[in-house]
């Protein structure tokens, strides 16, 4: 047998397995795609689990800072209430003082208007 006649069958063994080559390619990308999809749901996933942490500790932030505004705020309160008893208590003192020294001056008279 030449060469030229054993090319029919040869052509149909090639085709048969470019066939097969194809459909185990098919399976193969469709397999490949799948585990995209998976791998994407996974991303997804920990994008959303990451998100409600971000969440979290941010409202667990916000509450530190309310209480940390809160605790600020009262002791500025106190800090500026002690500071008016003390203008308080000097004030009155130098109002004591001053009645003091006006004790041992003598008294003025008021001019009369005419």
């Amino acid at each position: 047998m030449s060469e030229l006649e054993k090319l029919p069958d040869r052509l149909t063994a090639v085709e048969s397995q470019i066939v097969q080559l194809r459909s185990e390619m098919r399976n193969e990308f469709s397999a490949v795609r799948e585990e995209i999809r998976e791998g994407d749901t996974v991303l997804v996933a920990k994008i959303d689990e990451t998100r409600r942490e971000m969440h979290e500790l941010n409202d667990k932030m916000r509450r530190e800072m309310h209480e940390l505004n809160d605790k600020m705020r009262r002791e500025m309160h106190e800090l500026n209430n002690e500071a008016r008893r003390h203008m308080l208590v000097l004030h009155e003192e130098v109002i004591g003082r001053l009645a003091i020294i006006q004790e041992g001056q003598p008294r003025r008279r008021r001019r009369k208007e005419t």
